[in-house]
């Protein structure tokens, strides 16, 4: 992406008349840009100043390979929340994160990791979870635990294949990582595990993750190198997903259109048990499953009735015990406000919170 484009996007931000405003550098790797996040850095603080509005807040994520001791200095300065893409065990970590020449990169996301929490103590691990990798899944996630990570966003991919009995390894695991929620929980560790976390609260709190988050363009937007505007990274590129592009403006009839599209019932889910709480809205994981947003995949559907009753025993558990951190953490509404001054106390950015799902 040019230096104009990401000015460009910049001063149409300011533009939409919002009060808060954000940044986000995904990639590929974003660190391979530095220099143009720092200027990008530099231009929105300019711009806010001068709008009178609150200033940006800025989110990265790395795969951690760039991440020296200047950047993390440079971010703690200007309060760039970073996420680090690392995997777990090593086994897990380096069957599908391999550097140029095709080499392992564990050890130096660890040493990421370690360089990361020490200045940024409330940082999430991003971990994907592949059919190859999910019997290190629990293993994984304790291992990042046990490096210092309390914010653990863990996902599948959703793209690759997974079969019946890595389905039956996923369910598995699961039922290995609620009784480390559970003992944790009990332990009253502050952490946030997803699935777990979303699972519970979207259901004390009647609310689906997705719809809570992005909502497909109607509180997030990305924008491509040639400057072109979608919904989501995952559809950047796509020419069925552009709703138009930071030169000439946002379509916002394309914009609506799309996520009126998308609240469309799926074939299939009406009758469903779940339907409410299961993730079928999420436009970006049925894109990258099926290639569309009108058809839910099927690994999904499975991974929903996996977890779902997973989570929804844990959780209960807790309850009967009146675990003061579960309820705290889902039925205290102040909560994310005090956890939020105990995170900057601790050296988390303002207006930084996990992602994923």
């Amino acid at each position: 992406m040019s230096a104009a484009t990401v000015k460009k996007t910049i001063d149409m931000a300011i533009q939409s008349g919002d009060r808060r405003l954000g940044l986000i550098f995904f990639g590929g790797e974003p660190l391979l840009c530095r220099g143009l996040i720092e200027e990008a850095v530099e231009y929105s603080s300019e711009k806010a100043r001068a709008s009178g509005r609150e200033r940006f807040f800025y989110k990265i994520t790395t795969n951690g390979l760039l991440l020296d001791d200047a950047f993390l200095q440079y971010a703690r300065k200007n309060d760039i929340f970073i996420a680090l893409s690392i995997d777990g065990i090593e086994k897990a970590h380096d069957a599908h994160r391999r550097d140029k020449g095709g080499g392992p990169t564990h050890s130096m996301a660890v040493a990421a990791a370690e360089r990361l929490l020490r200045i940024f103590p409330y940082s999430p691990a991003l971990m994907t979870v592949n059919p190859d990798t999910v019997k290190h899944y629990a293993e994984s996630a304790e291992y990042l635990y046990s490096l210092g990570f309390r914010y653990l966003v863990c996902s599948l991919n959703f793209a690759a294949e997974w079969d019946g009995p890595a389905l039956r390894e996923l369910k598995r695991q699961y039922k290995r990582l609620a009784s480390f929620y559970y003992a944790h929980t009990l332990a009253e560790d502050k952490f946030y595990m997803s699935p777990f976390d979303v699972k519970i609260s979207s259901h004390i709190h009647n609310r689906t993750y997705c719809h809570e988050r992005c909502e497909l363009g109607q509180r997030q937007l990305s924008v491509a190198p040639d400057g072109g505007i979608y919904p989501c990274v995952q559809f950047a590129g796509d020419a069925e997903y552009r709703i138009g592009d930071v030169y000439g403006g946002l379509d916002e009839t394309a914009r609506q259109a799309l996520y009126t599209r998308n609240e469309t019932e799926k074939p299939g889910c009406d009758a469903c048990s779940i339907q409410k709480r299961c993730n079928h809205y999420c436009a970006c994981l049925n894109k990258q499953a099926t290639g569309s947003i009108d058809a839910v995949s099927s690994v999904l559907c499975a991974h929903e009735r996996i977890i779902l009753p997973i989570a929804d025993r844990v959780a209960a558990r807790l309850y009967k015990k009146r675990s003061p951190m579960f309820i705290q953490k889902h039925y205290n509404d102040l909560y994310p406000l005090v956890s939020l001054a105990e995170d900057r106390a601790a050296g988390r950015p303002e207006g930084s919170e996990p992602e994923g799902g």
